[in-house]
């Protein structure tokens, strides 16, 4: 086995593509996932939801219109929600051809991408995270899964002790971090398998960060951007808890607090992240 999280956070600076190169594939694919490893992405994060027959599927949005063709292939089945789809009918979906046709980096305007690749988008499907996993340990790589907030949804009951098994059954605890803005969920990960390593997302500044932490049972800490305050980035290391905030998409930007103590930053951009971390990896500072 190859390196796992507590390592990483251990080496350096973590560059983790934000629903995979999101700016260059469509999100929270295997196509994203493909391109961000390609970037040199130390980690790629996912999001989790829970569809109709209680698979763990990948896909951000609480409903399929955004990132796929379901109002066209079920017109009738508005609002279109994941949790109202059988697994079969989410396959049967084109979650690629949504990103050539909005383009919402601008990275096929600006010329990053070739006809060929976005073509190549046309019909890639909706991941389960039991594939997404597996692509993450065939290529030796990390991944942070976030869990949607499925509060007054089928699934809120059972969705973290879903995903903690199925981490566990296929002996990936050590290759995955576990976040959430459902704090509860975090809890329930740590229960049902104490070797999962678990971040609460925070969109606000708490009082006391390490305070929340050791209350959850927490191993790292991510706040947004607009919540990060410096001087708890030093508390928290000073505990034992590695910062890894969202979303900088700033090389500039990343470079600045890395070198403030951020152990790492999700971004959309990590192929133009790479370069300038890797550039604060061969310094000493």
């Amino acid at each position: 086995m190859g390196i796992n999280i507590a390592e990483a956070l251990d080496s350096g600076y973590l560059n983790i593509a934000h629903r995979g190169a999101r700016s260059v594939a469509p999100e929270n694919t295997i196509a994203a996932a493909r391109k961000a490893l390609a970037a040199g992405a130390d980690m790629w994060e996912l999001d989790v939801r829970l569809n109709l027959d209680g698979c763990l599927v990948v896909v951000h949005d609480e409903t399929l219109v955004r990132t796929s063709d379901v109002a066209v292939r079920f017109p009738g089945r508005s609002p279109w929600q994941v949790n109202d789809f059988r697994l079969d009918e989410l396959k049967s979906l084109d979650f690629g051809s949504w990103f050539s046709s909005s383009d919402p980096f601008k990275q096929i305007a600006g010329g990053y991408l070739n006809p060929s690749e976005v073509e190549d988008y046309r019909g890639e499907p909706i991941p389960t995270l039991e594939e997404a996993l597996i692509f993450t340990a065939e290529h030796d790589w990390l991944v942070n899964v976030e869990i949607k907030d499925l509060s007054g949804l089928p699934g809120d009951d059972d969705v973290a002790e879903k995903v903690a098994g199925l981490i566990g059954s296929l002996g990936l605890w050590e290759r995955v971090i576990i976040s959430s803005f459902n704090f509860r969920y975090l809890i329930i990960v740590k229960k049902a398998d104490p070797r999962i390593m678990t971040g609460p997302l925070v969109k606000s500044p708490p009082t006391d960060p390490v305070a929340l932490m050791s209350d959850i049972g927490a191993s790292t800490y991510h706040p947004a951007t607009r919540a990060l305050r410096l001087s708890h980035v030093k508390r928290l290391a000073e505990s034992g808890f590695p910062v890894l905030t969202w979303v900088v998409n700033s090389p500039r930007t990343a470079r600045f607090l890395l070198r403030h103590g951020i152990a790492g930053v999700f971004t959309d951009f990590p192929q133009k992240l790479e370069a300038a971390i890797e550039a604060d990896r061969r310094q000493a500072f």
